[in-house]
């Protein structure tokens, strides 16, 4: 779930469905083979330090697996339990509503992650084009779409507002010079 609360990947058919031949922890990259997303383009994204260490842990965790059954394991997120161990894991429905419901937070949607991960990245900074990137959006209609402005948002920009415009230009003073009008033809030669 740490990779599609981070990256706004899609839950089933992107983060269930990675291998762990895509997963380049020398490089600190993970991966989505052309052919395998929404929209069929492939993507490379660097790791964040926590992302780099659980992924780590759970890559030590499927080898253990694969030694265990006797075979590799090529999933980076197989069942671990009986009856379906060491298989691909297609969903998490029963979890998702059970962490939910423990939390308290029913009616929370698998597909929030990727609303979050866009959110964050807009708030901390990152290039709307760099994060469409991450995230897969082709079209920044449906960016637009994920970005989702909350209460928090119009207050933060209402105290941005109200800061004081001297202070920001402040800096400028002396910076500043005079246009120069364009002397035409006529007033040249007059």
């Amino acid at each position: 779930m740490s990779i599609a609360y981070t990256f706004g990947w899609r839950m089933q058919s992107e983060v269930l469905a990675l291998e762990t031949r895509q997963l380049d922890l020398a490089a600190g990259t993970i991966r989505l083979d052309p052919g395998s997303t929404k929209n069929d383009e492939g993507r490379v994204v660097y790791l964040t330090p926590e992302l780099a260490a659980l992924l780590a842990a759970h890559g030590e965790r499927v080898v253990a697996l694969s030694r265990d059954l006797g075979r590799v394991v090529p999933w980076l997120f197989p069942h671990f339990a009986k009856p379906h161990r060491g298989s691909q894991r297609q969903d998490f429905r029963k979890a998702w509503k059970s962490a939910c419901k423990a939390a308290g937070y029913t009616g929370m949607l698998r597909h929030d992650f990727r609303r979050t991960a866009v959110r964050n990245m807009v708030n901390r900074s990152i290039s709307e084009r760099v994060a469409m990137t991450i995230t897969g959006h082709k079209t920044r209609a449906v960016f637009d779409r994920y970005h989702i402005v909350s209460p928090a948002d119009l207050r933060d920009a209402a105290r941005k507002l109200a800061e004081p415009v001297s202070a920001t230009m402040a800096a400028t003073v002396g910076q500043v010079r005079p246009i120069r009008q364009k002397r035409t033809a006529n007033a040249a030669r007059g």
